[in-house]
């Protein structure tokens, strides 16, 4: 049986995926990481680069590199990397030959035969751009779909009622909306309508924008006009960006960013979602109306729709789930990644065409929303009993979430924070699952003392409640077993005393012989920090031998490393050892 694989070349970030054993699965590289980036470019010596090793390159040779191909597909230009010229197709079919290997490795076996996803608004040349594509990277590409069409396919395989899907898909680089009818495995596009030129990357320009015009005034220098600094504080705004997605305040901190009369310019930002959603609002609004005519040409009203799934990175931030939820009156869906599941879709099309059965993909979500209880309006009326969410029901495991509260009067030294987990918005109608105060508040802070409180909920459903006071950083954490499992177990012991009720009681299971304590296994978190040690111990030998602009880019990624104060993410430690680590090899190799 032909192996079809699924793939979705996407404007910021790729993925490949296949059907194994009946479960459509993604495909990872040899460090596992399920994403490649969308980025190429060419090393000092000629030597293509691709995926993280280019998009780390982009920050020290941005005339080398390029990103974002998938906005320039179907048109007739070429585009520049190092000395050499490259058509969108070519570098799309750098990405895609990368892909195909990295598959070939996972599998151990070749692949010939792939599906591949485009927007739906892309029109004939965009998608006959993305066939030759494939074909250039020693592919037969056995169909193109929509990526609305994919990602339907792995929400709903096997759909046996009419159901109405409203997918919503913001990239990097693209967006649209498709309304979808799914009835006995037969998928159909109702409608479609987008931007091919609106997409996270725009975000990432208009927060550029704003960084760059607040360091301009206080320091009179336009970082837009320095290639390397512009490219590096690029990054650290998507960086920053998508942090906000589950933070409700991110600290953007660039160190040697610049230089003016040889001495350095460092860069310190405090970036509030509240102020970045703001910001971003309008291009929301513009996908909104564009949700609005998707409607209108299908001949459907928001009632008609069974279900909203959001697609792409861009998707996650929540602004655009609020403006869904009250334009179309229910929550979106984003239970699989919203990064993955386009590539999920397209391997369960490829599955279908090579005659495989397909199940349907399996994730960890919260089955019911989590927050605090809060002093707000509740039915028209000021109430303490307000429950505030913060991680939503049907979020993906594991969960980070975080939101700003603040003090209701001058002086207040204390603040009670009291989790529960239901979808009443009176937090009294909802399950109680833990509580703690934090006590000492600055007694001098006026009413509107800000109070961050971030939950951080594991694969193991241990939740963990954190209150900052932002002004002094005095915190308070707790941590509860197993919200949800105890919620499941309520749920289990009702539905048990229903049937004993009927049919008795439950006989018990004779018990099993205990197993003996294993050793806790090293972190992922250990385990980066472990080869983070060994990078800065390498780098700081080196240090003394290096030129003068080196040794500050060096600088710079070790004060990253090195800072205890700021918590770095498993990815946020590897991207900093990659950055570090390619510098490194450039260095040695000189």
């Amino acid at each position: 049986m032909d192996v079809i694989v699924g793939i979705d070349l996407g404007t910021t970030n790729s993925a490949i995926a296949v059907v194994r054993d009946g479960q459509p699965i993604v495909l990872r590289d040899e460090s596992g990481q399920p994403i490649l980036p969308s980025v190429v470019g060419l090393d000092y010596d000629g030597q293509l680069l691709v995926g993280q090793r280019a998009r780390n390159q982009a920050i020290l040779a941005p005339e080398r590199t390029v990103k974002s191909i998938k906005r320039k597909m179907g048109q007739d230009v070429t585009v520049t990397m190092g000395d050499r010229q490259y058509t969108p197709q070519e570098i799309s079919a750098i990405i895609l030959r990368t892909l195909k290997q990295q598959a070939e490795r996972a599998l151990g076996h070749p692949v010939q035969k792939a599906v591949i996803t485009v927007p739906a608004f892309f029109n004939d040349m965009q998608r006959e751009a993305t066939r030759e594509a494939g074909e250039l990277a020693g592919l037969e590409v056995v169909r193109i779909i929509n990526e609305p069409t994919a990602a339907s396919l792995v929400y709903e395989p096997h759909s046996e009622r009419q159901e109405r899907l409203l997918v919503y898909d913001l990239g990097g680089g693209t967006f649209d909306v498709s309304i979808v009818q799914i009835e006995r495995g037969v998928i159909e596009v109702l409608s479609s309508h987008g931007d091919t030129q609106l997409g996270g990357d725009d975000f990432d320009q208009l927060l550029l924008d704003r960084v760059c015009h607040t360091f301009q005034e206080q320091q009179g220098l336009e970082l837009r006009d320095l290639p390397r600094a512009r490219s590096r504080l690029l990054q650290a705004v998507e960086a920053a960006k998508i942090r906000l997605s589950s933070e409700a305040v991110t600290e953007l901190i660039e160190e040697f960013l610049a230089e003016r009369d040889g001495a350095p310019l460092h860069l310190r930002h405090e970036l509030a979602r509240h102020a970045y959603e703001d910001l971003i609002r309008p291009l929301l609004d513009k996908t909104i109306r564009s949700v609005d005519a998707a409607l209108a040409d299908a001949t459907l009203h928001a009632q008609d729709i069974d279900k909203i799934i959001l697609v792409g990175g861009s998707s996650r931030t929540p602004l655009v789930q609020q403006l869904l939820e009250q334009q179309l009156a229910q929550p979106p869906h984003f239970e699989i990644d919203p990064d993955l599941c386009v590539a999920l879709g397209a391997a369960v099309q490829g599955a279908l065409i090579a005659g495989q059965d397909v199940g349907s993909v399996l994730v960890d979500i919260t089955p019911h929303t989590l927050g605090i209880e809060c002093l707000g309006p509740l039915r028209g009326m000021l109430s303490p009993h307000l429950f505030s969410p913060i991680i939503p029901r049907n979020t993906p495991l594991p969960a980070t979430r975080s939101e700003i509260y603040h003090t209701v009067v001058d002086g207040q030294t204390a603040a009670n924070i009291h989790v529960f987990q239901g979808e009443d918005q009176d937090a009294r109608h909802n399950q109680p699952v833990g509580k703690f105060t934090l006590e000492g508040l600055n007694r001098k802070a006026v009413e509107g003392n800000e109070i961050l409180v971030r939950f951080d909920l594991n694969l193991d459903g241990i939740l963990t409640v954190a209150a900052v006071e932002r002004a002094t950083g005095l915190e308070q954490r707790l941590t509860i077993e197993n919200p949800i499992q105890a919620f499941r177990a309520k749920n289990r012991a009702e539905a048990k005393a229903k049937l004993a009720a009927m049919f008795g009681p439950e006989q018990p299971l004779p018990s099993s012989a205990a197993v003996a304590d294993l050793p806790a296994p090293t972190t992922a978190q250990d385990a980066a920090r472990q080869a983070a040690q060994q990078l800065i111990g390498k780098a700081r030998r080196i240090l003394p031998s290096v030129s003068a602009e080196d040794r500050t880019e060096i600088e710079r990624l070790l004060t990253h490393l090195d800072d205890t104060r700021v918590p770095l993410s498993v990815e946020e430690i590897q991207g900093l050892c990659s950055q570090l680590e390619d510098l490194l090899f450039y260095l040695e190799d000189a």
